[in-house]
């Protein structure tokens, strides 16, 4: 595969030519697309992610009216390839010098409009994952248009909202913060979050609890424990104490 892709349709029609109907069935198991479950009627090509994120590459030039249209398709790579050209443009904005620079600044919020308002297009775990802490997270903490507390509404709005994949965004997008040593917006959501109803949800907020002990401080993680351990989900509790050593865990399971 050589060359820019310059438009949404070069790219849908090289993700057709990829097409794995083996790869398929299982990735449309393993997201679970079965009636009732969390990516009921999804459709899969069977493209592994490493190839999804070559074809980004190519089309990381692409228009934001084109990325709109691979957002838009019912097939989840084609998705995701949108979503990573997304992050592609974002990343490219935070080079050097630059950063702080007006039309930088102005480029980024523009990005992270747009990523908002398809935010329900990213309806899978990966697609969240892949995408949201690397745009939002870092958003949060940037020279930006909006201010801190505007923000902070962004997040909460997603946090509030009544949409698995819009809660899911508002806790993984705190990795970013984590990876500079803020813990804040973690703490914020994962007790927002915290008698979620949804696995998917338990298993995020551990996620980023465990990121937290890890990146940040395991004593502010065992504070946190230490006020919510005994009625927090145990697939949370789980994830969280993960780097802890066995007996460590062991205690805290018990609780």
């Amino acid at each position: 595969m050589k060359g820019d892709l310059v438009d949404a349709k070069q790219v849908v029609d090289c993700m057709l030519n990829m097409h794995n109907e083996q790869q398929a069935q299982h990735l449309m198991r393993f997201f679970k697309t079965g009636k009732g479950d969390y990516g009921e009627g999804d459709k899969f090509l069977g493209l592994r992610v490493p190839a999804t994120r070559k074809i980004a590459a190519r089309g990381k030039t692409l228009p934001l009216q084109e990325v709109e249209q691979l957002l838009a398709s019912p097939w989840h790579e084609v998705r995701l390839c949108g979503l990573l050209v997304l992050v592609a443009k974002f990343e490219k904005l935070l080079s050097g010098t630059s950063v702080a620079l007006p039309e930088s600044i102005a480029s980024r919020d523009r990005i992270v409009e747009f990523y908002l308002g398809h935010a329900r297009c990213a309806n899978n775990w990966d697609l969240v994952d892949l995408s949201v802490y690397k745009i939002l997270g870092e958003w949060l903490l940037l020279p930006s248009n909006c201010d801190s507390k505007k923000k902070l509404a962004t997040i909460d709005r997603l946090a509030a909202s009544d949409n698995l994949w819009e809660q899911r965004m508002s806790v993984v997008c705190t990795m970013a913060p984590l990876k500079h040593g803020d813990s804040s917006f973690t703490l914020r959501y994962a007790e927002w979050h915290l008698h979620h109803p949804h696995d998917l949800m338990h298993k995020a907020v551990g996620w980023m609890l465990r990121e937290m002990g890890k990146r940040v401080s395991m004593d502010q993680l065992r504070e946190f424990l230490q006020k919510h351990a005994s009625h927090m989900p145990r697939t949370t509790l789980r994830y969280a104490i993960e780097h802890m050593a066995d007996e460590e865990r062991k205690q805290w399971m018990q609780r």
